[in-house]
C-alpha cells in the first residue's frame, strides 16, 4: 500500500494521506476524487510516500483517478508550492484555484460541439503540433529589430527583459516576431494582459498574425465550458498561444517557450481576494521554471521592475521611437485652472482645441476617470450629503438609471426628492463624473457624435468590442472615458487628449498615488496622434508647476522614477523595503483593532523586521464591516518571510469568531 499526498481545497495548510495500492511516483499531478468528511472531493495528488502517520485502520483510499484532462505536471506543482508559501496561503486552495472551477467539480466535463468522447490524453513529450504560418503586419524597425535579436538570443535559458517603449512604439510586432520564433520551435507562447477588455484586440492581432495557430483565451469573463476547453488546450500542447488575464498564468503549459507580459506596470495584475498573488511576478518566476525568457512591456514601468533593471536582474531594451513612420509623441501642455475662465467643468483652451478637431474631422478624447453623473449629491441648505448605509463613502449620482450608487460594495437607493434631513427640494450635484461630462458636452457641441465608455456603458465584452471597432472607422468625434480607453487602443484618428481632474491623486495619502497617476496620464496621452497628425494632450490642473506634469510634459519617464525611487528610499517604502499588511474586518472596529493589537504581539519580531501600529482602512466602513490593518516592513525579504510564516501559523489559531482577516505579501492597495 502506498500513501498519496493530496491538497484539497480547504482553509488550511496540511495535505490530507490516502491510500491508493496501484499508485506511483508518476501518478503525482492526478486529480482524484476523495472521501472528505460526508461527501466526496476532488483533490490534487502532490506527493507520495511509503508510510502515513494516520493509522491503517483510519486511512481512507482514493475513490477514483480523474483521467479526464491531462496530468499536472511537476513545474505547475512547483509553481503551486512557491506561491501557497510566498503569499502564505494553504496549498489546497492556492491549486484548487488555479483549476478552472469544472475541473474541481465530479462531473463529466464538458464535451465540446461534435465530441463524442474526451479527448485521450497526451504526453508533454509527444511530438509537438505542425508549423505554424506567421503572417507579419510590419517590417520592424531598427529598435524592433534589436529587441527581437536580443531576446530571441537568450532562448533557451531563463532571462528577465524590460521593453521600454513609448506608447505607439510597437511592443506588439515584437511580441509577434518572439512568438513566430517559439512556434517554429514546437514550443508555446505565454501572453498577459491586464484586463479583459484589452483580450479582443490582441487576440485579433495573434489570429490575424497566426492564421493556422490554436489560441486559447482565458480570463474570468469566459463561460465555463469555454475556459475548461481552453485551459485543456494548453495543459495538452495543443494551444500554441495562450492569451489571458493574471489567471491565465496559472495554466499548466506542457511547452512553455516564452512568457510575456504586456503593460506589466498595471495594478490589474495583483490579485486583492484569496491567493493574493502578483501575476507579473508569477510570470516571472514561471519563465524562470520553464528557464525561458520573460518579456515585461510598458511604456512606464512599475518602480519595482524599474528597479529590478538598475539592480541587474532584468535587461532593459528601449523602443524610444513610434512605429509608424511619422508619428511623433504628442506635445503635453497644462492649463492652469486658477487662470483659465471654465465653463461646464472645462478652460477655455481645451474647448477651442476640441472645436479645432471637429472641424478638422478628428477625434478628440476627454478623460476623467470617475464614471457616474456625479460622486456627491448633497443639500446646500444643511450640509446633508447622501452617503451609503453600509460604507463609510458618499454615493454616487447615475442620473442614466436614476439611482444612487455605491462603488465600494455597489448597493443602491432611488434619487431622494427631497433632502431627507431639512426637506429642501434643491438638491445639487457636486464634481464630474462620465456621464455629467458628456451631457455638457453635448451641449457644447451639439453637432459631435459622442461616445461614452466606462464600466457602466460597457458592462458586456461583445458591446465593448463593437463600440471599439466604430470609434476605428471613425463614427465618434468626441470620447469620453475612463482608464478602460487608457491603454492599449489605437485609434487613428484620435489627435486630442484632455485630462480633467487629475490632481486628485496628487492629495492622496497613498505613496503610489505619484507613479500611477503618471503612468495613467501617459498612457492616456499616448492615444493621442498615433499616426501622420500631429497630437496634443491638454491637462487640466490647479498645480501645473508640480514635477509630475513637468516630466510629462518632456515624456520623461526615466527621470521621473528616478526621482520616486530617490523619495521611497528616503522614506524606507518599497522597492527599498518589503512589506505586507495584516487585514481585518468584523462588526464593530473596536473589534477589529482589539484582534490586530493582540496579532501583532503574538509572535516576537526579528530585529530585521518591524511591526507598525494598527489604523483603521481609509474607507473604513466596506459592506457593513468595520476595517483596518497593520504593516509589517524588512529590509531582507528572507527575513520577513521566514517571520510571515510563523505568524501566519499563530494567526490560524489566535483569530476570534466574528472576526475575518488575511495576509497581503507586496501590498499595493491601501484604501
Amino acid at each position: 500500500m502506498k500513501i498519496a499526498r493530496v491538497a484539497l481545497d480547504v482553509p488550511v495548510a496540511t495535505l490530507f494521506d490516502y491510500s491508493f495500492d496501484e499508485l506511483s511516483p508518476a501518478h503525482v499531478g492526478e486529480r482524484v476524487v476523495v472521501p472528505f468528511g460526508a461527501r466526496q472531493r476532488v483533490g490534487v495528488v502532490i506527493e507520495t510516500a511509503a508510510r502515513s502517520e494516520v493509522s491503517a485502520a483510519r486511512l481512507k483510499g482514493i475513490a477514483r483517478v480523474l483521467d479526464d484532462a491531462p496530468r499536472l505536471a511537476p513545474d505547475w506543482i512547483e509553481l503551486m508550492r512557491f506561491l501557497a508559501a510566498y503569499y502564505q496561503r494553504p496549498l489546497g486552495e492556492t491549486v484548487a484555484g488555479a483549476l478552472p472551477p469544472r475541473l474541481r467539480s465530479i462531473k463529466p466535463l464538458p464535451r465540446r460541439r461534435g465530441e463524442e468522447a474526451p479527448l485521450p490524453r497526451k504526453r508533454a513529450d509527444e511530438a509537438p503540433p505542425p508549423g505554424h504560418r506567421f503572417v507579419p503586419n510590419h517590417q520592424p524597425n531598427a529598435a524592433q529589430q534589436r529587441a527581437i535579436a536580443r531576446i530571441s538570443a537568450a532562448s533557451g535559458g531563463f532571462a528577465a527583459f524590460l521593453l521600454h517603449g513609448v506608447t505607439g512604439s510597437g511592443k506588439t510586432e515584437v511580441y509577434l516576431h518572439l512568438i513566430a520564433a517559439v512556434l517554429a520551435r514546437g514550443s508555446q507562447a505565454l501572453a498577459l494582459v491586464p484586463e479583459i477588455s484589452l483580450t479582443p484586440q490582441l487576440e485579433a492581432r495573434f489570429r490575424a498574425a497566426f492564421p493556422e495557430t490554436r489560441i486559447a483565451v482565458l480570463h474570468s469573463g469566459l463561460q465555463d465550458s469555454a475556459r475548461t476547453h481552453s485551459w485543456i488546450d494548453a495543459a495538452r500542447g495543443d494551444a500554441g498561444i495562450v492569451l489571458g488575464t493574471r489567471l491565465a498564468v496559472l495554466t499548466p503549459l506542457a511547452r512553455l517557450g516564452l512568457v510575456i507580459v504586456d503593460e506589466e506596470h498595471d495594478p490589474s495584475f495583483k490579485q486583492q481576494e484569496g491567493l493574493r498573488y502578483s501575476a507579473r511576478d508569477a510570470a516571472v518566476l514561471r519563465a524562470k521554471i520553464a528557464r525561458c525568457p520573460a518579456v515585461l512591456g510598458t511604456a512606464t514601468p512599475s518602480l519595482e521592475t524599474w528597479h529590478n533593471c538598475r539592480a541587474g536582474r532584468y535587461e532593459l531594451l528601449a523602443l524610444p521611437e513610434r512605429a509608424v513612420p511619422g508619428a511623433k509623441l504628442p506635445s503635453v501642455a497644462t492649463v492652469d485652472l486658477r487662470a483659465a475662465p471654465v465653463e461646464h467643468g472645462f478652460a477655455k483652451p481645451l474647448l477651442e482645441a476640441i472645436q479645432a478637431r471637429l472641424a478638422r474631422g478628428e477625434q478628440s478624447l476627454v478623460f476623467i476617470n470617475r464614471r457616474g453623473y456625479a460622486p456627491v449629491l448633497a443639500c446646500e441648505a444643511c450640509d446633508w450629503a447622501a452617503g451609503c448605509e453600509r460604507c463609510s463613502a458618499k454615493l454616487v449620482l447615475h442620473t442614466a438609471d436614476r439611482a444612487l450608487r455605491c462603488h465600494h460594495c455597489g448597493a443602491g437607493a432611488p434619487i431622494p426628492r427631497a433632502c431627507p434631513v431639512c426637506g429642501n427640494v434643491d438638491l445639487r450635484a457636486h464634481g464630474r463624473g462620465t456621464q455629467r461630462v458628456e451631457e455638457s458636452l453635448a451641449a457644447l457641441f451639439p453637432q459631435a457624435r459622442i461616445v461614452r465608455i466606462d464600466r457602466d456603458s460597457a458592462r458586456r465584452r461583445a458591446e465593448l468590442s463593437r463600440t471599439l471597432e466604430s470609434i476605428h472607422r471613425g463614427e465618434a468625434d468626441i470620447l469620453v472615458g475612463t482608464q478602460l480607453l487608457a491603454k492599449g487602443h489605437d485609434f487613428p484618428g484620435l489627435t486630442l487628449v484632455c485630462v480633467l481632474n487629475a490632481d486628485s491623486a496628487l492629495l492622496s495619502t497613498d505613496y503610489r498615488a505619484a507613479e500611477r497617476l503618471f503612468a495613467t496620464l501617459a498612457q492616456v496621452a499616448g492615444r493621442a496622434g498615433r499616426r501622420e497628425e500631429a497630437g496634443e494632450v491638454l491637462v487640466q490642473t490647479r498645480y501645473p508647476g508640480h514635477p509630475l506634469f513637468r516630466a510629462l510634459e518632456r515624456h520623461d519617464y526615466a527621470g521621473f522614477a528616478e526621482s520616486q525611487l530617490a523619495e521611497r528610499k528616503s522614506a524606507g517604502f518599497p522597492p527599498w523595503v518589503h512589506e505586507a499588511a495584516l487585514r481585518a474586518e468584523a462588526r464593530k472596529l473596536d473589534t477589529t483593532m482589539a484582534f490586530l493589537r493582540r496579532a501583532a504581539a503574538l509572535v516576537p519580531p526579528p530585529a530585521a523586521v518591524r511591526i507598525y501600529d494598527p489604523v483603521p482602512h481609509v474607507i473604513t466602513r466596506r459592506a457593513g464591516f468595520e476595517r483596518a490593518q497593520l504593516v509589517v516592513q524588512s529590509a531582507s525579504r528572507p527575513a520577513l518571510q521566514e517571520f510571515l510564516r510563523a505568524w501566519s501559523e499563530a494567526l490560524q489559531a489566535a483569530a476570534p469568531k466574528g472576526v475575518r482577516w488575511h495576509l497581503d505579501v507586496d501590498p499595493i492597495e491601501f484604501d
